[in-house]
């Protein structure tokens, strides 16, 4: 798992694979004791600066002995389900490179199923000889070689990625949209005023009315009006970037 300033989540996702034969921490230069907590626990702990979300997963599989590897954030846990589910592999006779497991967000103290949060199929378990992690910079993600062959899990991964709505507000802010929008521009998407402008209302009908997110809660309307937050603020940073572009280039 990679880490930077995680002293109160890391020990709770390490116990929760403590089952694993090996456990790295890559740790960011973390300002906490977050490096402290990881090594108390039997973790090898890795200082690498960092290299950008993809890159340091990258570096952390790079980094471990065996080549099955299990990818887990620091705000994440494995539940007791997929901790038999994946132990039960180890007797497995069929050839499989990797597996997808859901992820099951928890959001003021709810578990979210709808809104497209759920089941939100992560490839977390999977033979390193068989693919590397993308280069994206945002929403990164194992891409396994052609012709791998990946099979889902049931058992949930818990992620308890957003302490309430100052965080969630913060972490679209500072990482999210910026993120999102140099993505997009990268890869060369487009956006308009008018885009801009409708971004947040579409991301808000999609989220609440057609993806059900109404069936949350209060907790599923606030994740419908922070994802239209991050739908304009995307749009909105993607739109500067373009504008930027073209009075560089005029």
């Amino acid at each position: 798992m990679i880490a930077f300033n995680e002293a109160d989540k890391i020990a709770d996702a390490i116990g929760s694979v403590s089952w694993a034969d090996e456990i790295i921490v890559i740790d960011s230069e973390s300002t906490d004791t977050t490096r402290e907590i990881a090594a108390d626990l039997g973790a090898k702990v890795i200082v690498q600066p960092w290299l950008g979300f993809s890159e340091q997963k990258q570096f952390a599989v790079d980094s471990a002995e065996n080549d099955w590897i299990f990818s887990l954030d620091a705000d994440e846990r494995v539940s007791d389900h997929l901790r038999e589910e994946i132990l039960a592999l180890r007797s497995e006779t069929d050839h499989v490179d990797g597996y997808r497991i859901p992820r099951l967000s928890f959001y003021m103290n709810r578990p979210i199923r709808h809104g497209g949060w759920y089941p939100d199929r992560q490839l977390r378990l999977f033979d390193r000889r068989k693919g590397k992690w993308n280069r994206r910079l945002v929403h990164e993600s194992m891409e396994m070689n052609k012709n791998s062959i990946v099979k889902n899990l049931t058992g949930d991964i818990l992620h308890l990625s957003i302490d309430g709505p100052e965080h969630h507000h913060r972490m679209i802010g500072e990482r999210y949209a910026p993120l999102a929008a140099r993505q997009m521009f990268e890869s060369g998407k487009k956006t308009s005023v008018p885009r801009v402008m409708t971004a947040g209302c579409f991301a808000f009908i999609r989220s609440y009315l057609l993806q059900a997110g109404f069936l949350d809660g209060f907790p599923g309307y606030c994740i419908a009006r922070f994802s239209a937050h991050h739908a304009f603020l995307k749009h909105l940073l993607l739109w500067e970037l373009q504008m930027r572009s073209t009075e560089k280039n005029s």
